[in-house]
């Protein structure tokens, strides 16, 4: 769990460093004069900051044009494959997408916050979900809320002293109190719901994935609009679904 912000210990040309590569995702693409103005910096400084990146390769450069390079899609790929967990929920991800028609995703937590690792649209899925590697606030999403049933309830606590609750729609939870009243439910039920509470018109169910030490890896969830999350397709066949799916992950990651 991603709880610690210690800012005492960094290197400032790392920082600056990772501010331009943002800076140059953000804006798509800018010339070095428009950079350095948006920086703050002189353009002597960002320069060499840039070529230092080009040389690397981890940016290109089209028409004075400087853009974040492919060259990160090594180091994405790798981070997403690191776990044998993530591969193995990537088929059941798309094995979910196909079954409900429905968008389904896979998360897992990083530095206090949900993080796409995989995900699938059905042929019914409404494009709402970020894109992969996209970070997203934990308490607002069923898979996010099911991880952190996970946690015990100091390490709840904690979490939400440091990151605390934002609201994103009308919906969310924005107390403590009713947060861990969530958390009783779900460790009860096993499956974790959110009802509008990142999407205005978007509800999902989430269920977590945990390794062979109860240690959690990430969250498998299938997301649709309020109407046709509903009935007993909503409340039991559904996470009936999701919970069985999960166990068959589990059981693969602890016995391969």
């Amino acid at each position: 769990m991603g709880t610690t912000n210690d800012t005492k210990r960094t290197v400032k040309a790392a920082e600056t460093t990772f501010t331009i590569l943002e800076t140059l995702k953000r804006h798509d693409g800018m010339r070095l004069t428009e950079l350095a103005s948006e920086l703050g910096m002189a353009k002597s400084t960002v320069h060499r900051y840039l070529q230092t990146l080009l040389q690397k390769q981890y940016l290109v450069k089209d028409a004075n044009m400087y853009h974040v390079s492919l060259r990160f899609l090594d180091l994405g790929e790798y981070a997403r494959n690191r776990q044998e967990g993530y591969q193995m929920a990537k088929q059941k991800v798309e094995e979910v997408a196909e079954e409900t028609q429905e968008r389904a995703q896979f998360i897992v937590e990083e530095h206090g916050q949900a993080v796409y690792v995989h995900r699938k649209a059905g042929t019914h899925a409404v494009q709402t979900d970020p894109g992969i590697g996209k970070r997203i606030d934990l308490h607002s999403t069923s898979a996010g809320k099911a991880i952190i049933a996970e946690w015990s309830d100091e390490e709840i606590q904690a979490f939400v002293d440091h990151w605390g609750l934002p609201s994103r729609t009308s919906h969310t939870i924005t107390d403590f109190e009713t947060l861990m009243e969530t958390v009783d439910d779900i460790r009860d039920c096993g499956y974790a719901v959110n009802r509008q509470e990142n999407i205005e018109g978007l509800c999902a169910i989430g269920v977590s994935i945990c390794g062979p030490d109860d240690e959690v890896i990430g969250a498998l969830s299938v997301s649709a609009p309020t109407n046709r999350m509903k009935g007993d397709w909503f409340e039991q066949e559904l996470p009936d679904m999701l919970l069985g799916i999960t166990n068959e992950i589990e059981l693969n990651i602890r016995y391969s």
